[in-house]
């Protein structure tokens, strides 16, 4: 099912201290040396800038700026103390990272037309992965907005976010947090979604709208026993190796991305039933 990248969401999530491809510090369970741990400049170095200008880091993450690449390098370096629960949510200076109750029920998006003969198949495909979080929770509802698709750039619109063509070997497909700034809020979408194997486009852009949720990889969580990333999250479910928030190839269980009821009892404990 893999191709030859580290894994198909996005190159450079492995079990180091430093995957370089995908520019994440992680450690297998039970490391605590730092001795092979980077300067933050290395870290700075290896880590893919996107074309937007956002850090990608934890394959498929995005960070906006310098600063807060810095803050994230040093929770990663830092305490490596874990917790014990959850399909979980990412934190921002220990608040949760999620919409309002009026914004979750009405995230907007544009869908390129730049996507060329794939547009069609590209709007299908955002619907089929909205729509497994929307039948978790009446709370929460996408709403595409097909007057905007022609004018669909993450500075060039009048929605929540865009959906964009990419071209890049880095990742197959690319989203953000609800804390992210504005100018980066996109999902930015490789053409090697159509060929990615049994994971379907629209399992790949459910987990990517997770992301746009807030849900963090569930395979963070020390349960996993690989792929560490960092604690800024909150437990919110026990955890599942099968979630569409857990990478496969992290000790995962499901070879095919699908949704979980893990999945959506995390959704109805964030933003309501």
């Amino acid at each position: 099912m893999l191709s030859s990248r580290v894994h198909k969401i996005s190159a450079g999530v492995a079990c180091l201290v430093v995957a370089l491809a995908g520019a994440a510090v992680s450690t297998s369970a039970g490391a605590n040396s730092t001795a092979d741990v980077p300067t933050f400049r290395e870290f700075e170095s290896s880590t893919y800038v996107d074309v937007d200008g956002a850090y990608v880091v934890n394959g498929d993450e995005a960070i906006s700026t310098r600063a807060e690449l810095r803050r994230f390098y040093a929770s990663m370096v830092g305490s490596r103390k874990t917790k014990d629960d959850g399909l979980v949510v990412n934190t921002v200076s220990g608040r949760d990272d999620r919409w309002s109750a009026t914004q979750a029920a009405n995230l907007t998006y544009c869908v390129s037309t730049r996507f060329g003969t794939r547009h069609a198949d590209v709007v299908a495909a955002m619907s089929a992965g909205a729509g497994l979080w929307e039948a978790a929770t009446s709370r929460i509802n996408f709403v595409h907005v097909p007057t905007q698709d022609g004018s669909c750039t993450v500075r060039n619109n009048n929605v929540l976010f865009s959906v964009e063509p990419v071209s890049t070997s880095q990742y197959i497909a690319r989203a953000f947090f609800p804390s992210t700034p504005k100018r980066q809020r996109n999902v930015l979408v490789d053409d090697s979604i159509w060929t990615s194997g049994t994971w379907e486009p629209g399992d790949i852009l459910g987990h990517e709208l997770g992301h746009a949720l807030g849900f963090r990889h569930e395979h963070t969580r020390p349960e996993s026993g690989t792929c560490f990333e960092d604690n800024n999250w909150r437990p919110l479910t026990p955890y599942d190796a099968a979630s569409i928030m857990h990478y496969p190839q992290c000790n995962g269980s499901s070879a095919d991305l699908e949704f979980q009821a893990s999945d959506a009892a995390g959704a109805r404990a964030l933003y309501g039933s």
